[in-house]
């Protein structure tokens, strides 16, 4: 297979990002980044984050998972800990996140230590999800080989009955992580690859220093 995909060309103009318009605080500016999208962008999965870890096997890997929450001290998404990407994250707590909100030309990435989140947060989100995703967090060893679909949809049926007319409790390895960042670079697409971005680090005393990086 041999395709050559240079001719693929797009104009970024929808926007612009400049020091004057950023805040102190990084995450005043994802919470503002955020609602704007999902206002504009209601049929797009907002929350839809890349998440990268490095794997037990020295490779790092991406993949898709839904942010949850984010609050003044971070952003909050739930997982198997038995899975590939718990395992990860449990042996080297260093991750980062990326948001691609390609109808609005932005992009945001974060680089973060993680750290699961108290017992009784695990507990109330689980409630709060449909049956079907409770059962399913039961139902699927993440990230193991199986034989095939059947078998998956056989252990759901049993857990169905094994359930049937009583709550369904949180399996003890799965539950939320949280990740608290340490640079944000805010990513705004712009005429002739001229792009905006704007970096946050953390320092020492917990204040952000803000440059402009070349695109």
């Amino acid at each position: 297979m041999d395709r050559d995909l240079g001719n693929y060309r797009k104009s970024y103009d929808k926007g612009s990002l400049s020091e004057s318009d950023v805040p102190e605080n990084p995450l005043e500016l994802f919470q503002r980044w955020f609602f704007e999208v999902d206002t504009h962008f209601p049929e797009d999965e907002t929350n839809a984050m890349t998440l990268s870890t490095l794997g037990q096997d020295g490779f790092p890997k991406g993949r898709v998972v839904l942010l949850k929450q984010f609050t003044h001290e971070g952003f909050i998404f739930y997982t198997n800990f038995n899975s590939e990407k718990g395992q990860s994250i449990l042996a080297y707590p260093k991750v980062s996140l990326s948001f691609h909100w390609a109808r609005a030309e932005r992009q945001i990435t974060i680089k973060g230590t993680v750290e699961t989140i108290a017992d009784n947060l695990s507990d109330g989100y689980f409630e709060s999800r449909p049956r079907g995703s409770q059962l399913g967090a039961h139902a699927s060893n993440q990230s193991s080989v199986v034989p095939n679909r059947e078998a998956l949809e056989n252990e759901l049926k049993l857990l169905e009955k094994r359930f049937e007319n009583k709550p369904i409790p949180r399996p003890k390895h799965w539950g939320g992580f949280m990740v608290k960042p340490v640079e944000i670079e805010f990513w705004q697409g712009r005429a002739n690859r001229l792009h905006d971005r704007i970096r946050y680090q953390l320092q020492d005393s917990f204040d952000w220093t803000i440059n402009r990086l070349a695109p």
